[in-house]
């Protein structure tokens, strides 16, 4: 097995540009505790409403801007859907990413849109730092964010709901404004994808959910989360090592590209086990050594005694 450069310098440049989607994902899987399914759907409304508005001569910048706020307001139905309409979260996302199809098939008026050739921030020099640039930005951003008086009641909500409700915060619209600002970072790194490849198509959000969860868990099991800033630098970090890691695994000889999914379900399952078996060796051997030092206190106790 042999790899280049020019393969880890692009796992690199994909695993930023899907970096915003896991600080998405973040923040409902981590912070607020919601499964959230609507990134599915809401990543390919991204694409799709960024791919529409650049061929039709917007500029691509407007086209992100109308990408994310398309995913918030995909988010804020979510969260609608479960704390008004007291639908369970999970169903609330996956019949907001059901819904989403249909309207994202919309949007696009075809199953695919081709925005190849025409000028995107993707397709100058310098784009690596373009897009270090940008996810700093937004990872800067959403930690003032959390230091801000909604953003503590957020974080509280996903804790204990019924405490920060005791205080007088209304969780409600804490959930929904989660929500709506997760799935808005997913769009906007669906419009990114979209602009990077060269097309939008309606299958291109589906097992998103599955990435982001896997580069939040990398990415904690590597950095920690200790506080939001070195979450945050978790969820960055972890997608770009997932793209390393796959882009590694595709290079080798009996790997087919239609067996990314598996490689995808083989690197969560690592993820989430390791820790696991980490933190049980740890307590085995405190334990083992706690009880060697009590053997040894209890003969040294029993030699004074005689």
């Amino acid at each position: 097995m042999s790899i280049s450069w020019n393969s880890i310098e692009g796992a690199i440049e994909l695993g930023l540009l899907y970096a915003l989607m896991a600080l998405g994902v973040y923040i409902t899987f981590r912070i607020l505790d919601f499964p959230d399914l609507t990134v599915d759907g809401s990543f390919t409304t991204g694409g799709a409403i960024a791919a529409v508005m650049i061929s039709n001569d917007f500029s691509p910048w407007l086209a992100c801007l109308a990408a994310m706020a398309g995913g918030m307001v995909a988010g804020a139905c979510t969260g609608l859907l479960h704390t008004k309409g007291k639908i369970n979260g999970l169903l609330s996302g996956i019949l907001m990413m059901i819904a989403l199809y249909s309207i994202n098939m919309r949007i696009l008026g075809a199953p695919n849109k081709s925005i190849m050739g025409m000028d995107n921030p993707f397709s100058g020099e310098h784009v690596m730092v373009l897009i270090i640039i940008v996810v700093l930005v937004f990872k800067i951003m959403l930690d003032l964010f959390m230091k801000t008086d909604i953003g503590l009641a957020l974080r509280a909500t996903g804790d204990n709901k019924r405490m920060i409700r005791s205080f007088g915060a209304n969780t409600d619209v804490t959930t929904i404004v989660g929500v709506s600002l997760s799935n808005g970072l997913v769009a906007l790194s669906g419009a990114f994808i979209a602009q990077q490849s060269g097309f939008a198509d309606i299958t291109m959000g589906i097992g998103m959910i599955v990435i982001g969860l896997a580069s939040v868990i990398i990415g904690e099991a590597i950095l920690g989360a200790r506080t939001v800033f070195w979450a945050t630098l978790a969820a960055i970090v972890g997608s770009i090592i997932y793209r390393i890691v796959v882009a590694l695994a595709l290079q080798v000889e009996w790997f087919d590209t239609s067996d990314l999914k598996l490689i995808t379900a083989v690197i969560v399952i690592i993820a989430l086990v390791f820790p696991t078996m980490q933190r049980s060796m740890k307590q085995r051997s405190l334990a083992r050594k706690r009880t060697e030092e009590l053997m040894r206190s209890g003969g040294q106790q029993a030699k004074g005694g005689m």
